[in-house]
């Protein structure tokens, strides 16, 4: 090969390695998964009465007041919500939104939608 067809192949070797690195850092803050939504009129778990059009969620183990972002992987529409209830407790699912953070997500008529998640 000639010296500048190397030097253009070793800088592009160099910036898909940082690429990787970039993304496999970010991704270690950002999970990924199904994410369903709820509308109860009843108390969370953390003791405070559900409101449909808050912008709250359930996890399984997050932290009561952890703030996420949230981000439909299918329209890029994203919101903060925050976790006061724990679920969900379906199988393949990774977060129960509130009816109000669905509605901004753009998946009420779906009912499910694919998200990635990262705390705020």
């Amino acid at each position: 090969m000639k010296k500048t067809n190397q030097t253009a192949l070793v800088a592009v070797t160099i910036a898909a390695g940082l690429m990787a690195g970039a993304s496999s850092a970010s991704s270690a803050a950002a999970q990924c998964g199904r994410a369903s939504w709820y509308a109860l009129h009843s108390r969370t778990a953390s003791g405070e009465r559900m409101n449909p059009s808050a912008l709250t969620a359930a996890h399984r183990s997050l932290p009561f007041g952890t703030k996420l972002r949230v981000t439909n992987k299918n329209n890029g529409r994203s919101v903060v919500v925050r976790i006061n209830d724990r679920g969900p407790f379906v199988k393949g699912r990774v977060l129960d939104l509130s009816r109000g953070a669905a509605g901004q997500l753009g998946f009420i008529g779906s009912g499910q939608t694919a998200v990635c998640m990262a705390r705020v």
